[in-house]
């Protein structure tokens, strides 16, 4: 673009939301400009910060007039690299997180309407504040924003009972790639009344739009919760528990988390203040969360967990016995990223296959890596009760990094085939973004990507939506 167009795009944006939210110098925008892992760096023209979805319209229609790609930004806490601008390019970086309001609150309709720059802590406050729950809790729950966790489709440690983000929203409100606004933000639980178009922007990763606001449902906030620890001796009596848990506690199970001890080590040694819940170490551990309003739920956990016990299922278990211990046992697993980042380089994969498969991947993909890459170490953990292991490849010696770092396409390609092989996904629950980009063409369908880029043409036919993520831009641009 030549420059006086774009000192005259540059000049309208401030107009639109005030000189001091349109951010130039290298210094203020070179912390919008890197993912939250440090893998990726790119450059941005300018960070533009709208507090209104009027304003970010306007914003769009400038931008779309004078031709700039756009990124949709919320709390970076991404893991993809998919809110990250590309490098050596002039994109236009859209942060969200001044459309920060809770808009209403209806306990009656079980619902709240939020921004999408609201992080996903204030839409759990707000929940709670009238007696009501919003389920969805991740880790960087305090920083990440609620945009980012409907764009991505995020999963979290509870979708085991109320599913992904996708199944926690009844509408949405977009800007539209050429600035138009779609409001969706119907509070229905039926509603057949043609395509259920917000599901086509629900895990898209800005490339079709900018969520600016959804309505959520909320859940019963449970009076009574149950938390254990529990020592195991392999994945298989991992998924037997899972299974033997779920049929004598019905639907209280909340969570079930799998953690390897590989990744407790990790928390142990770079967490401050975490201890292990037991003298002797066990190669793998589960973390299973009951709730309910039947106040017995406790002592009915416990004489469960102690008839398993007994048929040899688990070696050991801890139950919580106040909040304070229950926080102390959650912050093993939730710490297990921090401290993977602490630790180093890692080749981190997001994977999903059946439940049913989860020790049979663990056990095969293990051997394969150990053929091809002697001494890796495994850092697996996460979300056994819906299929989702976060699985990540490290050595122990840092200097011994440098073959892996040599050999991490082919090693991520094994974990990959190991995964399709037994029908399962390459991105459970962070996304696309830039870091699988290239490999979606590997496990998506002919006809599967070729309606994927007819929705993105008809949406956004320049190519101007978060350009470079998911799809790539010679799939996604039309001929003149």
């Amino acid at each position: 673009m030549q420059g006086g167009r774009l000192d005259a795009a540059l000049a309208r944006l401030r107009d639109i939301v005030g000189a001091g939210h349109v951010l130039t110098s290298r210094r203020d925008i070179d912390p919008y400009c890197t993912d939250w892992r440090g893998r990726y760096h790119g450059d941005a023209l300018c960070v533009v910060r709208p507090a209104s979805v009027e304003a970010l319209s306007q914003v769009v229609h400038v931008c779309a007039e004078a031709g700039l790609p756009m990124v949709p930004q919320g709390g970076n806490t991404g893991l993809c690299g998919g809110a990250t601008p590309r490098a050596g390019r002039q994109d236009v970086l859209v942060s969200l997180s001044r459309l920060d309001r809770i808009r209403a609150v209806d306990h009656d309709n079980a619902s709240i309407t939020v921004e999408a720059g609201c992080t996903l802590a204030d839409v759990q406050a707000a929940a709670q504040a009238v007696g009501l729950l919003f389920p969805l809790s991740l880790a960087s729950e305090g920083s990440c924003e609620i945009g980012g966790n409907l764009s991505t489709n995020a999963g979290g440690v509870h979708v085991l009972r109320y599913g992904n983000a996708r199944d926690q929203v009844l509408g949405l409100e977009v800007v539209l790639p050429d600035g138009r606004v779609w409001d969706g933000l119907r509070a229905l639980r039926k509603d057949n009344t043609g395509y259920d178009l917000k599901h086509l922007f629900i895990g898209a990763e800005g490339t079709l739009g900018f969520i600016t606001a959804a309505v959520l449902r909320l859940a019963p906030r449970p009076a009574h919760s149950a938390l254990a620890w529990v020592a195991l001796d392999s994945a298989q009596h991992a998924i037997e528990l899972l299974h033997g848990v779920r049929e004598r506690m019905g639907d209280s199970l909340n969570a079930f988390e799998l953690v390897g001890r590989a990744a407790l080590d990790l928390v142990l040694r770079h967490m401050p203040g975490a201890r292990d819940p037991f003298a002797a170490p066990s190669p793998w551990y589960a973390l299973i969360e009951l709730t309910g309003n039947d106040a017995a739920l406790g002592p009915q956990f416990e004489r469960v967990l102690s008839g398993f016990m007994e048929q040899g299922l688990l070696r050991d278990a801890v139950i919580a016995q106040d909040i304070a211990q229950a926080r102390a046992l959650w912050a093993l697993r939730e710490n297990i990223s921090e401290a993977q980042r602490v630790e180093g380089f890692s080749v981190k994969h997001d994977i999903s296959v059946p439940v049913s498969a989860i020790a049979r991947f663990i056990a095969d993909t293990g051997a394969r890596l150990e053929a091809a890459l002697p001494g890796v170490r495994v850092v697996a953990f996460g979300h056994a009760g819906d299929g989702n292991l976060h699985y990540n490849l490290s050595f122990a010696e840092v200097a011994d990094n440098a073959r892996l770092i040599a050999d991490s396409r082919s090693a991520s390609a094994l974990v990959h085939d190991c995964v399709l092989a037994l029908s399962g996904s390459i991105s459970a629950e962070h996304g696309i973004g830039q870091l699988k980009r290239d490999l979606l063409v590997h496990c998506k369908s002919p006809v599967e990507m070729d309606l994927m880029r007819a929705l993105k043409n008809a949406f956004d036919p320049h190519g101007l939506m978060n350009p470079g993520k998911v799809l790539q831009d010679r799939l996604i641009r039309t001929t003149d």
